[in-house]
């Protein structure tokens, strides 16, 4: 049976909104996925318009996350181990770097002891800024001299994901097992605070204006909205099923969550009034948001594939098919 017309109307306009028109699929000077595949041990490079794979690199045992350069150059990697956050097993202690140019790994991070590194993001200072779980801290690195400068406590085990402010002054922790926030100061390289939100967390984002905080409760289907000036849960936003990943609309106008449960939530942030769901695999991956705000991707480790959604057509398109393990999520803008 062919497609629906509607559907293939969705597809078609996905493919020409992400890309400007008919450029060369091969092309590097539109908007590309970079996506960790923890369970083959890979870093990829996914075209958005084609939904094909431009590139495969072997990075370390296993790499969960991934960040980009400011320049869109490299892809940073850091190797968490072959567990899950508060699990036993192995510590990893790197980072690797991808040229996404050349397409191939040009380095390894050694950060001089296990740390299992997990979430990886750049500041505005242009410094690379890594969780270290085992150390309790969060390591900045200069990716020109590839060398750890600082090591910024969080006060508090499992600071598995993290966010930084839009104004680089700050950074916000998402502590799992002891299912609370930290506050960290950039500027000084010191804690701030602790903030206790609940049993359990996972994952943390941020609005565009950087006064709301949100990180899931994983024990009740229920996010945290802190208040960043109070640094408080100021409420709660009520939900069907409990939520793994977020991430708010570049205006601000609404915040997308992933359920466990096999839901994509879409919330809006002024009432904080669910609007509407879709259905998606049962997973825990990553969600993120094209900085034009146009596309949101989710990956489902559990099943393989990137979910597709048009924020603005309010629909699902057709997703990315990749294979189990699919994981961490980076927008790379512009290769050079």
């Amino acid at each position: 049976m062919s497609a629906p017309i509607s559907y293939v109307i969705a597809s078609v306009l996905f493919l020409a909104l992400a890309t400007g028109g008919g450029r060369d699929p091969a092309s590097s000077t539109h908007g590309m996925l970079v996506v960790a595949n923890q369970g083959d041990h890979t870093a990829l490079l996914i075209d958005p318009r084609t939904r094909q794979e431009l590139m495969k690199v072997t990075v370390g045992v296993n790499g969960h996350e991934v960040a980009v350069s400011p320049d869109s150059r490299f892809a940073y990697v850091p190797i968490y181990g072959n567990s899950g956050v508060g699990k036993p097993g192995t510590d990893g202690h790197a980072i690797d770097v991808i040229d996404l140019r050349e397409r191939k790994l040009v380095a390894t991070i050694e950060l001089g002891k296990p740390l299992r590194p997990h979430r990886a993001d750049f500041g505005p200072d242009g410094l690379l800024y890594v969780s270290a779980e085992l150390d309790h801290a969060l390591d900045v690195i200069d990716p020109a001299t590839r060398k750890v400068l600082a090591e910024i406590p969080t006060g508090a085990a499992e600071s598995h994901m993290f966010v930084i402010s839009h104004d680089g002054s700050r950074a916000y922790t998402a502590n799992v097992g002891p299912g609370s926030v930290s506050v960290l100061d950039l500027k000084t390289r010191s804690l701030i605070t602790v903030i206790p939100v609940a049993k359990t967390v996972q994952r943390i984002s941020i609005t565009p204006d950087d006064k709301r905080v949100f990180t899931h409760d994983q024990d009740n289907p229920r996010i945290a909205v802190i208040d960043t000036a109070t640094n408080k849960v100021a409420t709660w936003i009520q939900l069907p099923a409990t939520v793994y990943s977020s991430s708010p609309t570049p205006d601000g106008h609404k915040l997308l969550a992933a359920s466990p449960s096999g839901k994509l939530f879409i919330i809006d942030l002024a009432s904080y009034k669910l609007e509407g769901s879709f259905d998606i695999p049962p997973a825990s991956g990553e969600l993120l948001i094209t900085p034009d705000g146009k596309f949101a991707f989710i990956s489902c480790p559990q099943v393989g594939v990137i979910e597709v959604f048009d924020v603005r057509g309010d629909k699902l398109l057709e997703p990315i098919k990749l294979t189990r393990g699919v994981d961490g999520l980076a927008w790379a803008s512009a290769i050079p």
